[in-house]
This record gives structure tokens, C-alpha cells and sequence, in this order.
């Protein structure tokens, strides 16, 4: 069956006048929204915790800053731009009491409702808008007159308008230049995180340090192993994104190719199909979402001890070395910079 591609044509801005749009958060889906959606006419503002040390900052940037609760109190759609996490609490303190009904519960990720750390009251619509891209490229695309590919999807339609409300927000945020795609919660949280368990995130980083570990055991510099294993992925992925893998593979050597198709098989096999699957059914079953929110409760000590672990690799030190002599590469130091969210 095909998919309905929604476009320009299949929103009007005007469903938001008159109405008041809170951002929670100022992170890096929350400003991007924030200022895409204010810069497309809608009257927004920023719910920020008090001690926020990006107050200051969307302010700077023209948004009234109110502390959470009173920005839910002042809105009619209330964006949930918060960890996954840290959604729960917020709920419980400041957006659950002054949830009245009519309001629109609006999250870029379906994690929350899909595991029922947030189990919201009848009466409100929820939904789901999600960006397929970080925060900064929704909001450069913006700037360009562009937009990126936008998921959007309604768990709870108590006014009769979660969807045309979805398709609002996603054409504020530039989402409809693209292209918006109907989903729903359940498809888009497990989705999202098998991507990035399994593959995106997890299944690469995974590869690319144990490629470089082998190249290294078996005697070969550091600096090659980087090379051959890290820093040439991205111009295969950039292929990849422009032209599929059949176009990447037009584009290699026929040697490439042939260890492409006669190796690669071999080390992604019907035994790593076997442990995707699990990951998935984890996933599915909500075993992954209570480990993760147990940990979070736990105050994050395996998940710091095993982001320090990777710190520590050696293609970190290679990396950072031989990324000095490449000028063309943009020297970003992430550690430390991301926004507060709250």
C-alpha cells in the first residue's frame, strides 16, 4: 500500500492563530523548533526549569522564558522537547497539574507514551512530530527555504484535530518542504531505537572499533587501521545516502565491490540477523525501555562507566591526531556544549 506523503498544500499555518505554542526545553530539537515555528508566524513561547542556563539564551533569541509549569499553564500545544528520562518528572511536577482539557501534548519521540512512563489524562490530544534529522539540520535546512523529512502520528485525537494540528506544527517547522510521513507512536519508538541500537549507532561504532582492533593486533599502525576503518565510513555513507547501496557500489572499485558482496555477508550473518532480532523483541516487549529507566534511576553509573570506557579506546587518540592534520574537516570539541534541555 503507499505511503501518503503530506506537502505544503495539506496545511495552513492559520489552525495556530490565535493560539499560544510552549517549547519545554531549549535543547537541540527544542530551539530548533522554537525558532522555526516562531519565524514561521506562531506565537511561541519557552518553558525553562529556573536554574536553566539556556534562560538566557531564548531570551537572546526574542522567546518569553516562563518556568514549565507556567508555560503549560499558558499554552494550547505543549511541546515535550525533554530527555526521554527526565519526561516522567516533568509530567508528574509541572505539566500534569496544569494540563487542562483541550490541550495538545506534542513529543518528538513516542518513547514516553508508547512505555507508559506517561500515561496522560483523556481529554487532551497527543502527538507525535519527528524530524528525521538533529535538531540543528531542521533548523538549517529552515533557514535555506528548505526541510527535512517529518514523521508524524496521533496516539490520542480527543478534539477531533490531533491530526491537522500535527500537520500544523510540521509545516511550521519546515517539514512539509520535504515531505511528512504517517506513523504511529508504537512503529516510530521501536523503529527509532532499533536504528540506533542495532545499527545507526551502536552496530557501526561497534564495527568500526572492532575493525580498528584487529588491523592494530595484527601489527599494522594505528594510523591505517583509523583510515581504512573510521575515516573513509563517511564517504561510503554519503553514498549510500545519496544514491542507495547499489549507487555506492556503482561508485567503488570492482575490487570493493567484490569483497563488498562476498565478505560483508560474512561478518554480518544469520547469527548478527539472530541477535538483531532480539534486540528488537527486547525492544517490543519493553524490556529495554525498564533497563534504561532503571538505570536513569540508578543514577547512570554502568551507562558513565561504559561512555568512559569508549573514551579511553585508542581510535580516540588516533582519531584526534590525525584529525589536527585534515583542515578541511570542522574541529568540534561536542563534550560540554549541548544546550540544557530544561
Amino acid at each position: 500500500m503507499a505511503v501518503t506523503i503530506y506537502t505544503d498544500k495539506d496545511a495552513d499555518l492559520a489552525f495556530f492563530h490565535g493560539k499560544t505554542i510552549a517549547v519545554l526545553g531549549f535543547g537541540s530539537q527544542g530551539h530548533a523548533h522554537a525558532l522555526n515555528l516562531k519565524e514561521s508566524g506562531v506565537h511561541v513561547i519557552v518553558g525553562l526549569y529556573p536554574e536553566s542556563h539556556s534562560r538566557k539564551v531564548a531570551q537572546e533569541r526574542g522567546f518569553e522564558v516562563f518556568d514549565t509549569a507556567e508555560a503549560v499553564r499558558r499554552a494550547d500545544v505543549i511541546f515535550v522537547g525533554l530527555p526521554d528520562t527526565k519526561q516522567p518528572a516533568a509530567y508528574t511536577k509541572d505539566i500534569e497539574p496544569n494540563l487542562t482539557k483541550g490541550k495538545t501534548l506534542l513529543f518528538s519521540h513516542g518513547f514516553s507514551i508508547h512505555y507508559k512512563t506517561i500515561v496522560p489524562p483523556a481529554d487532551v490530544d497527543v502527538i507525535l512530530v519527528a524530524p528525521k534529522g538533529p535538531g540543528h539540520i531542521v533548523r538549517r535546512q529552515y533557514t535555506e527555504g528548505k526541510g527535512v523529512p517529518t514523521l508524524i502520528a496521533v496516539f490520542q485525537d480527543a478534539s477531533g484535530h490531533a491530526k491537522e494540528t500535527a500537520l500544523t506544527w510540521a509545516k511550521g517547522i519546515g517539514g512539509t518542504r520535504a515531505g511528512v510521513l504517517e506513523t504511529s507512536f508504537k512503529e516510530e519508538t521501536e523503529t527509532d531505537l532499533f536504528g540506533e541500537q542495532a545499527v545507526l549507532c551502536g552496530g557501526a561504532s561497534a564495527l568500526v572499533m572492532a575493525g580498528f582492533e584487529v588491523l592494530v593486533e595484527a601489527g599494522y599502525s594505528p594510523e591505517m587501521a583509523y583510515f581504512e576503518c573510521l575515516h573513509e565510513l563517511k564517504l561510503i555513507v554519503d553514498l549510500m545516502n545519496e544514491a542507495g547501496i547499489a549507487g555506492m557500489r556503482f561508485s567503488i572499485s570492482e575490487t570493493a565491490k567484490w569483497g563488498d558482496v562476498t565478505v560483508g555477508p560474512k561478518i554480518i550473518d544469520a547469527d548478527t540477523k539472530k541477535r538483531m532480532q532480539e534486540v528488537l523483541k527486547d525492544i517490543q516487549s519493553g524490556k529495554f525501555a525498564q533497563g534504561w529507566v532503571a538505570e536513569y534511576e540508578g543514577g547512570y553509573k554502568h551507562y558513565n562507566a561504559l561512555l568512559a570506557a569508549g573514551e579511553a579506546h585508542p581510535i580516540e587518540k588516533t582519531g584526534a591526531e590525525l584529525r589536527a592534520l585534515m583542515p578541511w574537516i570542522a574541529k568540534r570539541n561536542l563534550k560540554g556544549t549541548q544546550a540544557s534541555y530544561q
